[in-house]
């Protein structure tokens, strides 16, 4: 591990972004084996899992060029949709913004459409990006973000938007602001046990879709992510290190329901420290 490790920290001393991708993890024999109790445990497992595997097969030519931007891949994970069955297929994503910039939507999307090798996503769910201490969740807030999604669906890049964790009144402020209107909001059931009936009611008055998930309000925390890159590569200096993004994505055969596909791409910078 150590001169792997040293070779990655290396590389991740002199780049100043990493995008990391752990291709379907329905191939990964080993993580399949193991049941991860919680959404973030998982993600912390493909993460460590990815940069461990990346770091073992770091050539020399690629530490001669020293890149500004890292592709953490592996290759044999990686699974393009055949064009042939892409009619058969249903590909969803929930988006995670980490940081208060708008364009790291257009990226995430823009990196999926290209790893999974289609030219749009059938649908989109953004969780609502961190406010700081003390601001609630407001439409304000969420409109640059709205509108972002609204030019990737009319730019063609996404079929359908949702939401997450918006109550009735956030939910029917957005939606009569909204030019796309939301198909979807997920509710956390560890909120709450029951659908909130006004919430049910709206809901199915304007033909919005409710689902339940058990994210955590923050799936990948900037301290996390220092932390799973400090075992996974120790010669880092993980803390010049920051997520920026992470989507989730799924591929589902629409006749039968089953997931054909799921992984995770994620994008982080560096602060070098000044």
């Amino acid at each position: 591990m150590g001169t792997e490790s040293g070779s990655a920290g290396v590389l991740l001393g002199q780049a100043g972004t990493l995008n990391l991708q752990t291709g379907n993890l329905l191939n990964w024999g080993r993580l399949r084996k193991k049941c991860p109790a919680t959404p973030s445990e998982e993600l912390r497992d493909c993460i460590q899992k990815t940069l461990n595997e990346w770091s073992s097969k770091i050539s020399q030519d690629l530490l001669q060029e020293l890149p500004e931007t890292l592709e953490c891949t592996l290759a044999q994970a990686i699974e393009k949709i055949n064009p042939e069955e892409r009619e058969e297929l249903k590909v969803s994503a929930k988006l995670f913004i980490a940081g208060s910039n708008t364009s790291s939507i257009r990226e995430a999307v823009s990196m999926t459409c290209s790893a999974l090798g289609v030219d749009q996503l059938d649908s989109v769910i953004i969780a609502p990006p961190p406010t700081e201490d003390g601001i609630n969740l407001s439409l304000e807030y969420l409109q640059p973000y709205w509108a972002e999604l609204e030019n990737l669906v009319q730019n063609k890049k996404i079929v359908a938007i949702g939401t997450s964790d918006l109550d009735k009144a956030l939910l029917e402020q957005l939606f009569l602001w909204a030019q796309v209107k939301p198909s979807s909001n997920q509710v956390n059931l560890a909120s709450c046990c029951v659908m909130p009936p006004d919430l049910t009611a709206f809901a199915k008055e304007f033909d919005i879709q409710l689902l339940t998930h058990n994210d955590p309000k923050e799936l990948l925390s900037e301290a996390s992510f220092q932390e799973t890159l400090q075992e996974s590569i120790p010669d880092c200096q993980v803390h010049e290190w920051t997520p920026l993004w992470l989507l989730r994505y799924s591929v589902i055969v629409k006749s039968r329901g089953v997931i054909k596909s799921k992984g995770y791409i994620l994008q982080a910078k560096r602060i070098p420290a000044s």
